[in-house]
């Protein structure tokens, strides 16, 4: 898919033409891991709404429900085909099975606020279903922060470009959230490299001695 394609002018394009369904589809197809903007088209919802164009709780009800649907799609595709697809990426990357163990585990215990805040950082709210379903979080535990975190996701973007859209322009609203998504998400890679080498300092000294 060409840039051209998922530009900010062919989604207000597309929004204009096919108002509610397109801003369904659109992060329902993000979330089932289609690299598209699900984030642009939520503002492109919100701002719509601010304008009168589109109802505010349908907008809020697309995010909202699309969201929580791509993302069940994604945690039964990690669930019954990710852990084997992850091992045969393992042995690509030479990653040990062991350690693909340890970081299953780790992810496990950190699911429901992965699941939860995922949804705000670049990247993560595509894979974080799917990393659920290979960490195998009970699927009730998976659904409920789903939806808390589907709610408050759209909840803030659509409120955000409702509100905002009336005295920023669209352009300069998805730039300024496209920037504090990635750089969140940096962040948090960041953290928890400096977690991973913080734990393996002691492993390697013990093996050195």
């Amino acid at each position: 898919m060409s840039l051209e394609l998922i530009s900010l002018e062919n989604i207000q394009e597309f929004a204009h033409q096919y108002g509610y369904w397109a801003i369904f589809l659109g992060i329902l197809l993000e979330n089932l891991g289609i690299p598209l903007p699900g984030e642009t088209v939520t503002l492109v919802g919100g701002f719509l709404a601010g304008s009168k164009e589109l109802n505010y709780w349908f907008v809020l009800s697309d995010a909202v429900v699309g969201a929580v649907i791509g993302s069940t799609c994604g945690y039964w595709v990690g669930k019954f085909g990710g852990w084997p697809l992850l091992l045969r990426l393992g042995k690509l990357l030479r990653i040990s099975e062991e350690r693909l163990l340890n970081i299953k585990n780790k992810f496990g215990e950190n699911a429901s606020k992965t699941v939860f805040f995922g949804r705000f950082l670049a990247l993560l709210r595509i894979f974080a279903a799917p990393l659920a379903g290979i960490a195998e979080m009970p699927f009730g535990k998976f659904f409920l922060y789903n939806l808390a975190g589907a709610t408050a996701w759209g909840g803030v973007m659509v409120t955000l470009a409702f509100f905002a859209g009336r005295v920023v322009s669209l352009e300069q609203l998805v730039t300024w959230v496209s920037q504090f998504a990635i750089a969140a998400l940096l962040i948090i890679v960041a953290l928890i490299a400096v977690a991973i080498w913080l734990e393996s300092r002691p492993v390697k000294g013990a093996a050195g001695e």
